[in-house]
């Protein structure tokens, strides 16, 4: 048996590579509009044939390489018959079975993540009848289980769920071998170890969702603490579903004049440079989510509508490349392209720029003496809140701000705080673009505050 994992930590996503190297046959399961190239160069470097490109469900967190997989291999695309998909497929029902020479993947319906939702069983004949391992999707993880309430009512799907994992997932051997659809940085899931395989046995043992045995236990589990649902969610399952190639957008150089007159007639400008950099000079109204300081696509989700063209601000030509790739897949195809010579040309071009004031964690202990009239937000999670937290801030997730501006006062300071500095920001850029004009960000945010010794206050977070 050929077998190969391929990973991509931007959102934690696990494709897999099966295949018979006698029969000279593969498959592919889940793989990402990202990873068409590396696929068709893997199949060409082993000698494999694409037979079959399995979905496991229809994604709700990333666009799939289906289209492209089948019309360069014109493999078959099989997904559940419960899919509802627009696109030529194979309907897959619990029992399915397609074969690879020796190697057999069998369909098991585990409903749950999604009503739809499948799991394949791995069978290879020439060692034994049982499957050797499983490919998960978003069912298991490692250490975790999928979230329940992207499709349906969570309390709906997590009994489901429950249903999936014990009367059909831990029936299997338990050495059976577990290899998950996501990996940390998921938010279809809220596993945060970084092992990308495990056991069904180990799972039964130690995994917290599985030690849960009745089930309305187990709901209420399951519906705790969920992390935020990005806006297009419903968008990306519809690119899934649909008949058509999604679009890339374009990386192409655009003047600055041009720029403007776009930003004007509505496209979004989306700068993916650093925090400082953006801090340093930006354009106004430009919304910073950094390409590098991690989660980019979740926060570009959350923070910037999916149906507006997007001009992208950038140190770096390949910058541009990559971030198209990246948008690409969580369905932001519009992209123009990006504004060549960076920033130092639109300065050249005597256009307006702005800076985001940054507030050392000295000057903020000072500040919280001394300034009765200072607003400090922090944006973090809950789960990062309750952990520890600025006496006296209030807590507002960066992406809830847009709907929070009437509670906070323009004419008063407001500091932003995050875990390290690049959530505050894209929160302070936020604030800038509906008219803020005093606002600042904290440098290293919590790290930095916990580092000098400030003290931090406990408790549960509250809700705004």
């Amino acid at each position: 048996m050929f077998f190969q994992q391929i990973l991509r930590t931007d959102i934690g996503c696990a494709a897999y590579v099966v295949g018979s190297t006698d029969a000279g046959l593969a498959a592919v399961i889940d793989p990402r509009i990202d990873m068409v190239e590396e696929i068709l160069d893997l199949l060409e470097r082993e000698g494999l044939t694409l037979r079959y490109i399995v979905e496991t469900h229809n994604h709700a967190d990333h666009v799939s390489g289906h289209h492209q997989l089948a019309a360069a291999t014109g493999a078959t695309i099989a997904v559940s018959a419960l899919a509802g998909v627009a696109y030529p497929h194979l309907p897959l029902r619990d029992g399915d079975e397609l074969e690879l020479g020796e190697v057999v993947l069998r369909a098991i319906h585990t409903p749950g993540h999604r009503p739809e939702h499948i799991v394949i069983a791995v069978i290879d004949r020439s060692r034994a009848p049982e499957p050797w391992l499983v490919l998960t999707g978003d069912t298991l993880f490692v250490g975790d289980v999928a979230r329940p309430d992207l499709a349906i009512d969570g309390f709906e799907g997590a009994a489901a769920l429950f249903d999936s994992l014990h009367q059909r997932l831990l029936q299997l051997p338990p050495g059976t071998l577990v290899f998950p659809g996501h990996v940390a940085g998921s938010l279809c899931g809220r596993v945060n170890n970084r092992m990308t395989g495990t056991t069904i046995g180990f799972e039964q043992r130690h995994n917290r969702a599985l030690q849960i045995r009745d089930r309305a236990a187990f709901v209420r589990f399951m519906n705790e603490n969920l992390p935020e649902r990005p806006p297009n969610l419903a968008r990306i399952v519809e690119l899934n579903r649909g008949a058509e190639p999604p679009r890339i957008g374009s990386a192409t150089p655009l003047a600055p004049a041009r720029v403007r007159e776009l930003q004007q007639a509505g496209a979004v400008l989306l700068d993916i440079r650093s925090p400082a950099a953006f801090a340093a000079s930006h354009i106004p109204a430009a919304i910073s989510v950094a390409l590098d300081s991690g989660q980019f696509q979740n926060r570009v989700g959350l923070v910037v509508p999916p149906d507006r063209p997007l001009v992208l601000v950038v140190d770096r030509e390949e910058d541009a490349l990559r971030a198209v790739q990246m948008l690409a897949v969580i369905g932001y195809d519009q992209v123009i392209g990006y504004l060549a010579g960076g920033m130092p040309a639109w300065e050249r071009a005597g256009y307006p720029y702005q800076t985001l004031a940054l507030l050392t964690v000295q000057k903020l202990a000072q500040w919280l003496e001394n300034e009765p009239l200072l607003q400090l937000v922090d944006v973090r999670e809950s789960s990062e809140w309750v952990e520890g937290h600025i006496a006296g801030a209030r807590h507002i997730p960066f992406y809830r701000l847009p709907n929070e501006l009437a509670s906070l006062d323009p004419t008063r300071p407001v500091v932003f705080v995050c875990g390290a500095g690049a959530r505050s920001v894209l929160a302070g850029s936020l604030l800038q673009a509906h008219g803020f004009e005093h606002v600042w960000s904290v440098e290293g945010g919590m790290d930095a505050w916990r580092g000098a010794g400030h003290p931090v206050t406990r408790g549960a977070a509250v809700a705004v």
